[in-house]
């Protein structure tokens, strides 16, 4: 009687164990089959997906900007097409022909890589992006933390952070540069040039090899240290985009750090922006000067206009926008 009681026991048991597989299967396929439909349908994704910024409606900032067709970067197959360098060669007077642009960036591919270094989206993965600016509003923001933990981080010209590494971090993964501010990068640091003149395209190859003796409208290094392998160059069609889709043909042109923002929007999955915009008392200072001549503002950029579309993506949450006062 007892050995019948065990066997009915250890009978049920095994009866309960099998309908919780059962069940957990179920759940599982479920979620599978959940998880596939949304990855397919990714305008049906909510704040629970993967990256926090998932959903795109038609009727906002964002898509009625941006153009994911435009290539943020020269390769070697790439053909700038003729309205782009004519637009371009007026930023800064530039006098040669397209044919010295073709050959001068020919040459380029030489010894630098013939496409950029840029992950393709992944489905199980969020690419977050920090894009530092250098306003003074970064100063004593203790943001330095929140920029260290990003998987791309983006810094600009003459930035510094030896000495402001509570405020601005320690990492950086791209550094955008054009000669007149270019500085030394380490081994593992991607040298982003934002070309205004064929010059500037010269410069790049001079100045990573037998260094360069021109001359520009202020000192210009005749070398840098820097990975030959790591080197990108910004597409000046890229640039002509972002001027008259982004900008609506505001300014001249299009200032370094908001080239750098579209650049992340077209790169990145969720972008977080810091140090952009003038400080607590309306001045455009960096983190680590004060603007001399305050009347400059910000030159020939528009300046108020690019703040403002970065706080109108803000407020769609395409982007995180960090005050830093």
């Amino acid at each position: 009687m007892e050995l019948f009681l065990f066997k009915e026991h250890h009978k049920k048991k095994m009866i309960s164990k099998v309908k919780v597989l059962l069940a957990l299967l179920c759940v599982t396929v479920v979620f599978v089959y959940i998880g596939g439909f949304m990855l397919q349908n990714p305008h049906l994704q909510d704040e629970n997906c993967i990256c926090k910024k998932c959903t795109y409606d038609n009727e906002n900032l964002f898509m009625e900007h941006f153009n994911k067709s435009v290539e943020p970067f020269l390769t070697a197959k790439y053909s700038l097409p003729d309205d782009a360098f004519n637009w371009w060669r007026r930023l800064q007077n530039e006098r040669r022909n397209y044919d010295v642009y073709s050959k001068t960036v020919e040459g380029l591919f030489e010894i630098f890589p013939p496409s950029p270094d840029i992950k393709e989206p992944s489905p199980d993965h969020c690419r977050t992006c920090a894009v530092v600016g250098n306003s003074g509003n970064l100063k004593g923001s203790r943001y330095g933390p929140l920029i260290n933990v990003h998987d791309v981080i983006i810094r600009m010209n003459t930035g510094r952070i030896k000495g402001y590494e509570a405020d601005v971090g320690t990492r950086t993964t791209h550094w955008i540069m054009y000669p007149e501010s270019a500085m030394d990068l380490d081994n593992n640091t991607h040298l982003v040039l934002f070309p205004f003149k064929i010059q500037d395209l010269e410069w790049l190859r001079k100045a990573l090899t037998t260094g360069f003796s021109g001359t520009s409208y202020m000192p210009v290094k005749s070398k840098i240290k820097a990975n030959k392998d790591l080197v990108m160059v910004f597409n000046p069609a890229f640039m002509k985009y972002i001027h008259e889709t982004w900008l609506e043909k505001k300014g001249k042109y299009p200032s370094t750090g908001f080239m750098a923002l579209v650049l992340a929007l077209h790169i990145c999955d969720e972008i977080h922006v810091f140090g952009f915009g003038a400080d607590k008392d309306g001045n455009w200072s960096h983190y680590w000067e004060a603007l001399k001549d305050k009347r400059l503002r910000t030159g020939v950029h528009p300046g108020s206009h690019e703040y403002e579309t970065i706080l109108k993506l803000a407020r769609q949450l395409k982007i995180k926008f960090y005050k830093g006062w």
